[in-house]
């Protein structure tokens, strides 16, 4: 199946540019329609104590919280022409949405009808407003659709030629891999990894990679099945980041939240911490 509606979200952070550029590249080699997508909450102050988007009456605020939402029109404004211009330039099809309701209701109101959301990794350098700090994770939990996920630092030439598949024998996983199937380029280059604990002379695990590797080459996939066991303080999100460089991934492919996602965050997790220390991109479903 290929890629036909993608959804791009946009907040006129310095990162957009490269949130674009994996966008129009997809775009383009699906012939797809792409929509760029902006909340008034993205672009609100940081500091700001409260979210607009959460009251009823917007005119019944302070003169000064009008002002605010205001400015942040004018911004997106100036969002949308960029976006529309690079529509026209590339020649491909697409619109423009403007959301002023409450952030997480209305872009999962949004994703519900997208193959495939474009959205940035949280840069806890430029943190914005404090709603959109946890929005990646509200949108994977609350969505049922895939996310490719950006990182906050970096340019990605090149989207799904060589991927990283991280495999464990989880409805996650499979979840993942069968939504990336529409990102991959043609006859992309597959590596499917599992990440052990086990020490090396144990029963491999890796042998479940058997039965995934045949349905991939039957996409007309080049596929190579791989095996790392974990030693010393090296996570599994570690591993997978490391092998993804090694390789030079271009895509790195794994199911989120296996565990619960308040357990991630109590005891730690593979999904946290792809989510804080990705260095390429991430297509992740759950």
């Amino acid at each position: 199946m290929n890629l036909r509606d993608l959804v791009v979200l946009l907040d006129g952070s310095p990162r957009d540019d490269a949130r674009l550029a994996v966008a129009l590249q997809l775009a383009r080699r699906n012939d797809a329609h792409l929509t760029g997508l902006c909340a008034l909450e993205l672009l609100l102050p940081a500091d700001m104590p409260f979210a607009l988007g959460g009251y009823p009456d917007l005119w019944a605020l302070p003169k000064f919280a009008r002002q605010i939402e205001d400015q942040a029109k004018e911004k997106a404004s100036v969002i949308e022409a960029s976006f529309r211009d690079l529509l026209r330039c590339e020649g491909l099809r697409g619109d423009w949405d403007y959301e002023t309701g409450s952030l997480i209701p209305a872009m999962t109101h949004r994703a519900y009808t997208a193959d495939l959301m474009v959205v940035g990794q949280h840069d806890r350098d430029n943190p914005g407003p404090s709603v959109a700090r946890t929005l990646v994770e509200d949108l994977l939990m609350t969505s049922g659709r895939p996310l490719l996920i950006i990182p906050y630092a970096g340019r990605f030439d090149t989207i799904g030629t060589n991927v990283l598949v991280g495999w464990t024998r989880t409805r996650e996983s499979s979840r993942a891999l069968h939504d990336a199937l529409a990102v991959l380029a043609p006859a992309a280059k597959v590596t499917v990894l599992t990440v052990e604990t086990g020490r090396l002379g144990s029963e491999p695990e890796s042998l479940q990679t058997v039965d995934v590797g045949e349905h991939l080459a039957r996409h007309g996939l080049e596929v190579s099945a791989a095996r790392t066991v974990l030693s010393g303080a090296l996570t599994p999100a570690d591993a997978l980041l490391d092998y993804a460089s090694d390789i030079s991934a271009d895509l790195l492919v794994v199911g989120g939240y296996g565990h619960s996602r308040t357990r991630e965050m109590i005891m730690g997790g593979v999904t946290r911490d792809l989510l804080r220390y990705m260095t390429v991109p991430v297509l992740m479903s759950h």
